[in-house]
């Protein structure tokens, strides 16, 4: 008779990892700083502009993701903005299209009047939530954008396997829609360059790659996503730093997508239950990737803004 295997209980406990939370503040004078604002959304400001990747604030709870019809709060995303307290936003830049990164984006954008970029998936739930087709900005593979003093290169990537739902957005997504709608769609590894600083860095947003697709290119600081990675093995975990971090350059790396994204942003983050991701691994095993490399490993903490770039160091 086969066993049945038991699932671990419990979430790793984020203060085993507290020496990790201490990317800088950002000082007054900094020419750029990052706001990790819960999963893969990080706010870009220099002061003038700003740059927001997904913008995703509304997190429904499990019930709703599982039973029920999402929908933007409207309410809650003006709220979180104007906690964040962002400059004016350039552009939208959701990094795939499930409901964890993209529900908010179109919603985001109307609020600020920013443009939305993205692939052609972040395009139809975009025109289905109602954003204008002026705002919308469709890229492919290999496109650079400018936004404001923003330069963005639009890399194909791969989303963490397993994907709960594959496939693309074919057709406008409707503001109240269950969790299945929102595919994936195009997944980005986003190259993003600060022209007036020369600032730099990648945007990983899910923990897939694409084999040799960053070579070549430099990025000063990686914010790199781990959603799911704890639960891959470790010729997998290893080979996504290689063909990521290793690949761009990049001495300091700031982990993203850790926090259990059904939780309120406005309650202290938490990581996700073992059932769903094991941080603890991810942890150990990109520490001793970093170790390697001599590489920072770090943590973000929510809605301060931070500057990597003051310990970042110089790209290979």
């Amino acid at each position: 008779m086969r066993s049945i295997p038991r699932l671990k209980p419990g979430r790793p406990d984020l203060r085993k990892y507290a020496e990790a939370f201490d990317v800088p503040e950002a000082a007054g004078e900094a020419p750029l700083s990052v706001t990790f604002l819960g999963v893969s959304t990080l706010l870009f400001d220099d002061g003038r502009s700003a740059l927001l990747t997904d913008g995703f604030f509304t997190r429904p709870g499990p019930l709703s993701v599982l039973a029920r019809r999402l929908r933007p709060d409207r309410g809650l995303v003006a709220r979180c903005l104007e906690r964040a307290a962002p400059s004016r936003i350039e552009a939208v830049v959701p990094v795939h299209t499930h409901f964890d990164h993209v529900l908010d984006s179109a919603t985001v954008a109307q609020h600020t009047g920013a443009v939305l970029l993205g692939g052609a998936s972040a395009a139809n739930v975009a025109r289905g939530h109602g954003l204008p087709e002026a705002r919308i900005e469709t890229v492919g593979p290999g496109q650079d954008r400018s936004a404001g003093p923003y330069g963005l290169t639009f890399v194909p990537s791969a989303h963490c396997p397993p994907d709960r739902y594959p496939g693309t957005v074919g057709a406008p997504v409707a503001r109240e829609a269950r969790a299945s709608s929102y595919r994936c769609g195009e997944t980005w590894s986003l190259l993003v360059r600060h022209r007036p600083s020369g600032r730099t860095a990648l945007v990983q947003g899910s923990a897939g790659f694409v084999p040799y697709a960053l070579d070549g290119r430099r990025c000063e600081v990686a914010y790199l996503g781990v959603g799911g990675l704890g639960l891959r093995p470790e010729s997998y975990i290893r080979a996504y730093w290689h063909h990521t971090v290793r690949a761009v350059g990049a001495r300091y790396v700031v982990l993203t997508h850790w926090d259990d994204f059904f939780r309120p942003l406005d309650r202290p983050l938490r990581a996700l239950p073992y059932a769903g991701d094991d941080f603890d691994v991810t942890m150990r095993l990109l520490g001793q990737e970093a170790d390697a490399d001599g590489a920072a490993l770090r943590l973000p903490r929510a809605w301060r803004r931070e500057d990597p770039w003051a310990r970042g160091g110089t790209p290979r």
